[in-house]
């Protein structure tokens, strides 16, 4: 049973940082890569990083990049997604998600099979 938890999402100024944490239980069995989309009102999903947690080869969509760094402990069975030079574009519920590594290789799906309950991120 696969489960993800996010939390972090706060209301920030445009320019700030955030950092949001995912922590994930219950693998499905094939190699799992996590990963982050977010969906804004009136907008369509967006798959915004993706990190492969045994080779930690990353994924990150053009509008984050440079911005946004997804991180991994393993130990902790926990996913991180670093954001600073925030802007009001990125405002959004950002979502946790499990992906199979073997599928959609260098792209996050914004259409996972597993995702969290999403947390607010809101840049004013």
């Amino acid at each position: 049973h696969v489960q993800l938890v996010e939390s972090g999402g706060d209301s920030v100024q445009a320019g700030g940082s955030l950092r949001l944490s995912c922590v994930a239980s219950g693998y499905p069995q094939y190699r799992t890569c996590l990963g982050w989309f977010r969906h804004a009102p009136g907008k369509e999903r967006e798959g915004v990083a993706r990190i492969d947690t045994i080779g930690g080869a990353t994924y990150y969509a053009d509008s984050v990049k440079g911005r946004f760094t997804a991180s991994v402990d393993n130990e902790k069975n926990t996913l991180y997604l670093d954001m600073k030079n925030l802007n009001p574009d990125d405002t959004a519920t950002y979502y946790c998600a499990a992906v199979n590594c073997g599928l959609s290789v260098g792209y996050m799906t914004p259409y996972p099979d597993f995702w969290g309950q999403g947390t607010q991120v809101t840049v004013s």
